[in-house]
């Protein structure tokens, strides 16, 4: 169990930004967040959709949010695997998760995962971009 002062509210994410926080090599990382990206679901076609792309990204990146049994669940893809890896890893973090967890959520976790530093400023600024998107059908679909 994570401590409060640590902890983003989702396990599965805090585990992921623990380890990748442990890692000191920057070449570890990003081979962890491409496999991440290697493991997602086939995205299907009908959902490549402008209300569910993400603004702000270089690259074109579609996640879409659903709330079932008051949890959400979600779907994603991107053109270029580094960012299918960040999304996947926000993917992952936010699965399951109740609307409320997922807009409390602190978007400093994501420089805890010692990412940014690796990043190139617009993959900063697109990783930044899918998870206020998220946050933002987080919003929406427990308003519903």
């Amino acid at each position: 169990m994570s401590s409060p002062a640590s902890g983003s509210g989702s396990a599965a994410l805090d585990q992921m930004v623990e380890r990748l926080g442990s890692t000191t090599d920057p070449k570890r990382r990003y081979e962890y967040v491409l496999w991440l990206g290697k493991k997602l679901q086939p995205f299907p076609d009908a959902l490549r959709q402008d209300p569910y792309k993400v603004r702000g990204c270089a690259s074109q990146v579609y996640v879409v949010g659903e709330l079932q049994e008051g949890r959400l669940h979600w779907q994603g893809d991107s053109d270029a695997a580094i960012t299918k890896g960040l999304l996947a890893l926000l993917m992952q973090g936010m699965e399951g998760l109740t609307p409320k967890q997922a807009l409390a959520l602190d978007p400093g976790v994501l420089a805890a995962t010692g990412l940014q530093a690796s990043l190139t400023p617009s993959r900063a600024n697109g990783f930044l971009s899918i998870f206020r998107t998220m946050q933002s059908q987080a919003s929406q679909l427990g308003a519903s």
